[in-house]
């Protein structure tokens, strides 16, 4: 009677720690965590999105408990269109490319990227976890900011009239979209340059001074729809005046086709430069 062999099973394949979904969200909440430990990165994004606000009442409030006659309510409607343009278009944006440009060089700058690397996640997928986690950062300290500009907006309204519900939804949704375009942008452009100060120094240079200044010379025609700030100044549900305004008019699928230009550049260059530099 012959022995019968026994049956080998084949090795099953290793089980994997988690879905594509759960790793995804830890990687999330991994580069979330890292940008809000930067203490000083928060503390300025902090102060140039609320201290400028807080100035703006503080001041209007005086002036009106000063001289009634002469200067009226710090709230209502038309303090509340004074008011949006400082957050998304000027002072905001500056908090959120300080706060994007963390997130495209924190690995780099903090000498980590190769460990990161070394562990087998893809390095696209480390380049796409930071545009979110950088995104999140930026809309909880913009969207503070603007429910103090809601909340003063109708605390020191006195009898002027206040913006509707609509006009308040509408005005969240461009300050969160102007200030979270540049943060995207700025992410992208830190990861193809990998400094933080020339990428800090050419964003407000380039969002602060040239775009005015190139938006006004009517020479250069249509090819000045390709400014971001117009594209972005475009959106704005109330009246902006001054150099971020919309000086150039647009359609409103050019606008949206600048901003997505913009947007898909950058983070493709980002992209290309985290996929193929040195570790």
């Amino acid at each position: 009677m012959s022995a019968v062999a026994p049956t080998v099973s084949a090795p099953s394949a290793p089980r994997q720690s988690g879905s594509w979904a759960t790793v995804a969200a830890q990687m999330f909440g991994a580069d979330f965590l890292k940008l809000r430990r930067k203490r000083g990165i928060l503390i300025w994004a902090l102060v140039l999105a609320f201290a400028p606000l807080v100035i703006y009442f503080v001041v209007s409030v005086i002036q009106h408990s000063s001289n009634p006659v002469k200067h009226g309510p710090a709230g209502g409607a038309k303090n509340f269109a004074e008011g949006l343009p400082v957050l998304a278009l000027f002072f905001g944006p500056l908090a959120a490319i300080l706060i994007g440009v963390e997130a495209g060089t924190g690995d780099a700058s903090a000498g980590v990227f190769r460990d990161l690397v070394v562990t087998g996640r893809s390095r696209l997928a480390l380049f796409a976890s930071r545009v979110p986690a950088a995104l999140a950062l930026c809309c909880l300290v913009i969207g503070g900011a603007y429910a103090l500009l809601v909340i003063g907006t109708f605390v020191f309204a006195s009898n002027l009239p206040t913006p509707d519900a609509a006009v308040v939804l509408n005005s969240l949704g461009f300050a969160l979209v102007a200030t979270g375009a540049l943060c995207v942008v700025a992410v992208g452009l830190a990861a193809l340059t990998t400094s933080k100060p020339g990428a800090i120094i050419a964003l407000i240079a380039w969002q602060v001074v040239a775009s005015p200044i190139i938006a006004h010379i009517s020479s250069l025609g249509s090819a000045r729809e390709l400014l971001l700030s117009q594209s972005l100044a475009h959106f704005s549900p109330v009246h902006v005046e001054g150099g971020h305004g919309a000086t150039v008019v647009l359609s409103e699928g050019t606008a949206l086709l600048a901003l997505v230009a913009w947007l898909a550049v950058f983070l493709a260059l980002g992209a290309w430069r985290t996929r193929t530099m040195d570790a």
